[in-house]
């Protein structure tokens, strides 16, 4: 017997190496089903009570492309058409930094030339060339066939959900009570961390949107839908976005501007972050999740699993916390101590 376990679970561990093979090009993608799980099962529940599961997991699924996916595709494309644009004008000389770099020179004591490198890398960056070509069909490609992916994973998890919640319950070998409170857990966690980046996010985007309007920047809509975007990362999101528009209204005599616009930043967009995110996590999980161990999640998520690390790297360490819990009250203790 001892025997036959040991073979069966050396061949599990080869297929369970095999299949991580299998998907680790498409990761991210599968991540992307499962967080879009989340949201959609209450809805999922509510639907099946007028239409069949397959029915209900396939209209959720469309709405999610109407909803989700095309508008963020057509961001994409607006923003690598934006980028070309820039890039083109800038290898024209179109677009110039006279006054900046006069400003730099000043402050630096030597002279910098912007214009002049940012030419050369544009005139490096070679749109038409066939490996150019090849390389953005390629990616195309791929990001094409993991949407697709996703929704066919996001389909059969909606549909199939309970048949995989009862085999889980059946093949992990651990008590019922302790595999209710591991969901429960990990259930909490996965909530807190969803909705505390998509609230934030909104939230932090859309302050920063109202400076940039204030101020009268040039496409601020869709600087505001970018730093929406970026404020899922904590602590540098929108940063990266008003942070160089602010030292560029600087440079270009506009102190006045340039100064509203950092301290109105660093005070009212940066402190969103510190003081919303701990409220919403508290809101969702009943033991607090230290500010430090979701920015350490964060940041190791986004090197080991890229974007979607962004959600699941709090949620791997807090749910490693979870199951040591769990283990120190189970085990723990020593018969006879008290709790």
């Amino acid at each position: 017997m001892d025997r036959t376990r040991a073979v069966l679970l050396g061949l599990a561990a080869v297929l369970l190496a095999m299949s991580v093979l299998l998907v680790s090009p498409f990761l991210d993608y599968v991540f992307l089903a499962i967080l879009l799980f989340y949201p959609l099962q209450p809805l999922y529940d509510r639907l099946t009570e007028y239409a069949p599961p397959r029915i209900a997991s396939a209209m959720l699924v469309a709405g999610t492309v109407i909803v989700v996916v095309l508008p963020a595709l057509l961001l994409l494309r607006t923003t690598v058409r934006n980028v070309r644009s820039i890039l083109s004008r800038i290898r024209s000389g179109e677009i110039t930094f006279r006054q900046v770099e006069a400003e730099l020179a000043e402050l630096l004591g030597t002279e910098v030339d912007i214009a002049g490198t940012l030419q050369t890398a544009a005139r490096e960056i070679q749109f038409g060339a066939i490996d150019g070509v090849l390389g953005v069909f390629g990616a195309f490609t791929h990001i094409v066939i993991g949407l697709a992916l996703t929704m066919f994973i996001l389909f059969y998890l909606l549909t199939d959900t309970p048949k995989l919640s009862i085999w889980l319950r059946a093949t992990i070998p651990l008590p019922q009570d302790i595999q209710a409170e591991l969901y429960g857990e990990f259930e909490d966690i996965m909530w807190a961390v969803l909705i505390s980046h998509v609230f934030i996010a909104v939230v932090q985007g859309l302050i920063a949107g109202l400076g940039f309007m204030a101020l009268g920047i040039p496409n601020a809509v869709f600087w505001t839908v970018i730093m929406v975007i970026l404020a899922v990362l904590p602590i540098i999101g929108s940063f990266l976005v008003w942070g160089p528009a602010a030292v560029y209204l600087l440079l270009t005599n506009q102190p006045t501007a340039g100064v509203f616009l950092f301290v109105y930043g660093t005070l009212v967009v940066g402190l969103t972050d510190d003081y919303l995110r701990p409220i919403v996590v508290d809101r969702y999980t009943e033991t607090r999740l230290n500010p430090a161990v979701l920015i350490v999640g964060i940041l190791g998520g986004v090197y080991a699993f890229g974007f979607m690390g962004i959600f699941f790297g709090p949620v791997i360490i807090s749910s490693l916390r979870a199951v040591l819990d769990v283990y120190r009250r189970e085990f723990g203790m020593e018969e006879g101590q008290p709790n």
